[in-house]
């Protein structure tokens, strides 16, 4: 049975982590705020950019002269993912799940025969990975965000890497695997193609006229081949640009949420300590207590 002392050290140990963990949870809840703002304000203009897209490529007739983003190579062989991370720990299952989920997709494209090359975007991403499948990762990106938030500069330089990636053949599909933030405390991993461009998954489709979505009214000029040319690259930064705004408050709502359970896990455990040392002291002094009456009586 633990001493008195061993009681006090643990509980003071106790109290001290749970000092920690609710400062912790307090920062991150003072961050969250800021980077769910950006991340909400990303998505309108994302969704938009996709969709108006999505209607410009539906009106085009695919021919060699088209956009390779829009078209692809022509073989699905060569795959990248992009897999973003957080930089720390401390935030739940944050980067586990997210990191099962490529492990996953890993899996399931080598079991079909195909290559596939990994970019890393945060330090746990690269860490987790490498483990496994450290020849795969060609590129890693750490501290994205870390100055004031996450910059548009930062998604266009890893944009840039890709388009130079792509436009040297190394791959065919690109996928990017991130957290979508859903809420404080729903955190969404998920896997998006962005090379070659494909049409939205979810459209908000008139049930009368569900064949008109995608249509549009429009003529263009330039032609729509040109225009694409043009704006499919700027997509791609948009939409990695959106990922990440979106894994920066998935971060911090998922750190707030594991800090907030070990604070007040901290706490009970601070409540069965001084049980038990209440019942170690008792018993001692009890003990204690035997001891006199006995040797009074023997006296």
């Amino acid at each position: 049975m633990p001493s008195l002392k061993e009681y006090r050290d643990r509980i003071s140990s106790v109290k001290s982590t749970r000092k920690i963990t609710s400062a912790m949870k307090m920062v991150a809840a003072s961050k969250l705020k800021k980077a769910q703002d950006l991340a909400e304000k990303s998505q309108p203009y994302a969704r938009a950019m996709a969709g108006m897209l999505a209607r410009v490529a539906a009106g085009v007739t695919v021919t060699d002269a088209s956009p390779k983003l829009l078209i692809g190579t022509g073989s699905d062989k060569k795959h990248m993912l992009v897999v973003v991370t957080s930089d720390r720990g401390l935030c739940g299952g944050f980067n586990g799940n997210l990191v099962r989920l490529a492990l996953q997709e890993i899996s399931k494209l080598e079991a079909e025969g195909k290559s596939v090359q990994i970019v890393t975007v945060g330090r746990k991403a690269k860490d987790l990975l490498k483990r496994v499948h450290g020849s795969k990762i060609i590129q890693s990106y750490e501290g994205v965000g870390a100055a004031g938030g996450v910059q548009f500069t930062e998604a266009a330089e890893i944009n840039q890497f890709m388009l130079e990636q792509f436009d040297a053949g190394n791959f065919d599909v690109c996928s990017l695997i991130y957290n979508n933030f859903k809420s404080v405390l729903t955190q969404q991993p998920r896997a998006q193609q962005l090379i070659p461009f494909k049409m939205p998954e979810e459209q908000e489709a008139n049930d009368n006229e569900p064949e008109e979505v995608l249509v549009s009214p429009y003529a263009f000029e330039p032609e729509e081949n040109e225009i694409l040319g043009q704006l499919l690259p700027r997509n791609l930064g948009v939409q990695l640009f959106r990922a990440l705004l979106d894994s920066a408050a998935g971060e911090q709502a998922a750190r707030m949420t594991a800090m907030d359970n070990a604070t007040r896990n901290a706490g009970e455990k601070i409540n069965d300590l001084t049980l038990e040392y209440n019942r170690a002291r008792q018993a001692a002094i009890t003990k204690e207590l035997i001891e006199i009456i006995s040797g009074a009586e023997a006296v």
